[in-house]
């Protein structure tokens, strides 16, 4: 065809459209990019104000994924872990410490007191954990194809229960998951431990969104940027209208945004999408400290984290950025006290002076993986049509890079 913009469009420059792209040239296929935004990574961007790197949402890269290792260069991001492990804060403010002694040795006194403490050593409690956790450790395809629960539910079966599941589990992954009732699948929050257990997660010294960039500067990824996409006309030959009226037509088009606007474009099926808040603070009278810091008290406030602490390219030098994450639901943010109240009785510090540098309300943050939902769904929603994203696998960079590469596998196959 002499009258085609490139073999396939792909609308969106996240995660999922850029590993898509790279992976059609592979296959010997043109790919052109559109983005509505002005740089790559969809949801993952950094912000850099008043020289602090603020993500848009606290998000970490975790090395062990599979799709990670095979097509992330890892080493040229300079990835900082975190400290392997969480400091459990209760209500009056005292820090208990749950570090990896494997990684942590010299806090390995520590860790026990405070897992004596907490009351994790108890028999029962640790029946319960070792009947939850250890199926995550065994192959990857047993546990995919195990019968599946909501979280919670299967908590209660199990037998995790008190400290272990109100103190630790359930707010450490009400921020990894954007969930704060448990109804998440199961399945796959094993997985997600699994992913913790294998290796530590981290960021890019220069920010999170050095990642997307990277795979924005593999061959065959081409690019165009502030190229808002609003209308798709499948077909043997799709157009696809952009906002400033230009139509471009390829032999297959890709739609590789989130979970809404993937909806809006292709009326496919697609997941909801849970919201998170991340409070970006320029912090005084705290030590430095890499671990993550999460209540085991309730409170608005899922984690903190010293991101300076981590990453020294966070913030310039001699100055502390400390991140604060809360649920995002349709009341809108929490409030700016409440979130300093906890932050205070998180890091045991006076917040008064603490500066917010920038506040990020991310809507869209994941998409819910609902129990009994599939971890692979079909992408194929129309003639010459194919859906990405981590609504199509899992709700994770893994899932997106996964989704990338079937997409460009669909689409070959469907051109022949």
């Amino acid at each position: 065809m002499s009258d085609i913009d490139a073999d396939v469009i792909v609308v969106g420059a996240g995660i999922a459209g850029l590993r898509c792209a790279a992976a059609l040239h592979r296959r010997g296929l043109t790919a052109r990019v559109l983005d509505a935004d002005t740089a790559p990574g969809g949801r993952i961007r950094t912000d850099v104000v008043d020289g602090f790197r603020c993500d848009r949402g606290f998000q970490l890269l975790n090395p062990s994924y599979p799709a990670v290792r095979r097509h992330v260069d890892v080493d040229a991001l300079d990835l900082r872990t975190a400290g392997r492990g969480v400091r459990v804060v209760d209500g009056s403010g005292r820090a208990r410490t749950l570090a990896d002694p494997t990684r942590h040795p010299g806090l390995l006194p520590a860790t026990v007191r405070s897992a004596a403490g907490l009351g994790l050593l108890r028999p029962r409690t640790v029946v319960g954990a070792a009947r939850w956790a250890l199926p995550a450790l065994g192959p990857v395809r047993r546990l995919e194809s195990t019968p599946d629960a909501a979280l919670a539910d299967d908590w209660d079966r199990l037998g995790v229960r008190g400290p272990l599941r109100e103190s630790i589990l359930a707010p450490f992954l009400s921020g990894v998951l954007a969930d704060g009732v448990g109804d998440t699948s199961d399945r796959y929050v094993r997985l997600v431990l699994r992913s913790f257990l294998l290796a530590t997660p981290g960021v890019p010294d220069r920010g999170m969104q050095a990642f997307p960039e990277q795979l924005a500067r593999v061959e065959g990824v081409d690019v165009t940027y502030s190229a808002r996409v609003e209308r798709i006309a499948d077909g043997a030959v799709p157009e696809v209208r952009v906002a400033d009226g230009t139509t471009l037509r390829a032999r297959a088009v890709v739609v590789a945004t989130d979970a809404v606007d993937a909806a809006a474009l292709t009326s496919a099926e697609t997941s909801p999408m849970r919201g998170l808040s991340t409070w970006w603070f320029e912090a005084d009278g705290v030590k430095p400290d890499p671990f993550l810091r999460i209540s085991g008290a309730g409170g608005v406030v899922v984690n903190t984290a010293q991101m300076s602490a981590v990453a020294p390219g966070y913030a310039p030098a001699g100055r502390t950025l400390v991140q604060a994450t809360t649920l995002l639901g349709k009341d809108g943010p929490a409030a700016e006290a409440d979130v300093r109240a906890d932050v205070g009785r998180l890091w045991g510090a006076s917040v008064a002076s603490w500066r917010v540098i920038v506040r990020h309300d991310v809507s869209r943050a994941l998409p819910v993986q609902a129990a009994g939902s599939s971890l692979r769904r079909p992408l194929r929603t129309g003639e010459r049509l194919v859906t990405a994203g981590d609504h199509r696998d899992t709700p994770s960079i893994q899932g997106a890079l996964v989704s990338g590469g079937r997409a460009a596998a669909a689409v070959a196959r469907m051109l022949g």
